[in-house]
């Protein structure tokens, strides 16, 4: 019941185009909002961004972990909104699509184990790829901003507290304490650096006192008052998420919906808190510019939820937390201004969990391949992830590899039924 609501609320904030989850389709919404651009049109790039993350992302990610992600219960809630004329339709059709999820998700389960050759285990193997290798994105980051050196030294630290969490702390995510390091030395580095453009700005010669007024300033003014006046609705929104999240049925990300599986929330939260610091600045800025906030506000709300110990206390903090960033955007946009630093870390840090988590889920497809199918697994899974790359890639980078493992699984249960495969022993 929770998704269902919180699906066809998300539906119906979209349909107002107050808000919406993917970061890409929020630019968009400011030509639709001042009748430059029509819903159809709107609806039709928010469908070309996101139907490859829901199809060959969200509902793998889902199938192989048991818990929902964002990119499944959130990205066709943007597309349905949009395309809906009526804002009653809007939240029929997110109400219809949050039960498809919940009843769906749970059948192909069901179905998929009773398969001579059951992919949806065999993706579990991607696990352990993503959630070590998720905790070197900070070094990357690290290393592009500042320096092969700067980034070696981060590596090392990363692995040196890797070392030590295992030997000294084992019922802890031995990445997590890793991540912590990575991400304050890029942090502590950024701010290091602004401090001392501040510094040598300030002996220089002063602002002239006729200077114009930044352009963007405007139109941050205009979208702050546009999303405060949907602020009781946003408030909804948040209260809705957090609640999911505590519920542990969902994750925010690729490597947080493995951990909420094992039963570490707190490892799960770590992940998603350090991932969040990486979109902050681009979901502020698109807010602002567009009066359209996201579904999930600055992410911050999934460990705040995956932490708290009751419902009733995740939709109070949930709804606070989302008044808390409204109020607080236009002074995080202006804070930002300043500290360009700090801002390019954050798209450097984004940048790293893209490439990161890349690498992650080919090495964990492949894995899933093989333990599948074998050798006729491999050759599938990775032609078909090769074909898409050679093709343009039609379906996007990081879904394309469990994209690939799931038309593998399928296509090895027809040849199975075609006397032309044996499956591999389980």
């Amino acid at each position: 019941m929770t998704v269902i609501v919180l699906c066809a609320l998300a539906a119906w904030v979209a349909q107002r185009a107050a808000a919406v989850f993917h970061d890409g389709v929020r630019p968009f919404l400011l030509d639709f909002v001042q009748g430059r651009s029509t819903r159809r049109a709107t609806a039709t790039v928010s469908f070309g961004l996101s139907a490859g993350f829901v199809f060959g992302l969200g509902a793998p990610l889902a199938l192989s972990t048991g818990v929902l992600n964002p990119w499944l219960v959130f990205l066709p809630t943007d597309v349905l909104g949009l395309v809906s004329p009526r804002r009653w339709l809007a939240a029929a059709l997110g109400a219809a699509w949050g039960a498809v999820v919940v009843f769906g998700v749970g059948g192909a389960d069901s179905l998929v184990h009773k398969l001579p050759v059951d992919f949806v285990t065999a993706m579990q193997q991607m696990a352990t790829p993503i959630l070590h290798l998720f905790a070197l994105f900070p070094v990357l980051a690290v290393a592009r901003q500042f320096g092969r050196l700067s980034g070696a030294l981060c590596g090392v630290l990363e692995l040196a507290l890797t070392v030590m969490s295992l030997k000294l702390w084992p019922k802890i995510f031995p990445g997590s304490i890793a991540m912590a390091a990575g991400v304050l030395v890029l942090v502590g580095l950024a701010l290091h650096r602004d401090t001392g453009r501040r510094g040598t700005a300030d002996t220089g010669p002063g602002r002239p006192a006729g200077a114009e007024e930044d352009p963007t300033a405007g139109l941050f003014r205009a979208g702050a008052l546009r999303l405060r006046s949907h602020l009781p609705l946003l408030m909804l929104l948040g209260a809705g998420v957090c609640l999911l999240c505590q519920a542990h049925v969902f994750g925010g990300g690729e490597a947080s919906g493995f951990l909420i599986a094992k039963g570490d929330h707190g490892g799960a939260a770590q992940v998603d808190f350090y991932r969040a610091l990486g979109f902050i600045p681009l979901i502020a800025t698109t807010a602002l510019a567009s009066g359209a906030y996201g579904v999930a506000g600055f992410t911050l709300v999934y460990p705040v939820g995956y932490l708290l110990p009751g419902p009733w206390l995740a939709l109070a903090a949930g709804a606070l937390l989302f008044a808390a960033e409204v109020m607080l955007l236009s002074w995080a946009g202006r804070a930002l201004g300043g500290l360009p630093s700090v801002r390019d870390a954050s798209g450097q840090l984004r940048n790293a969990i893209t490439e990161t988590l890349h690498l992650a889920v080919l090495l964990g497809s492949l894995a899933a391949a093989n333990a599948m199918g074998g050798g006729p697994g491999i050759l599938i899974v990775g032609g078909l992830y090769l074909f898409n790359e050679a093709t343009g890639r039609p379906v996007t980078r990081v879904a394309a590899a469990p994209a690939a493992v799931v038309a593998g699984g399928v296509l090895l249960n027809v040849l199975y039924w075609m006397h032309l495969f044996t499956p591999v022993a389980r």
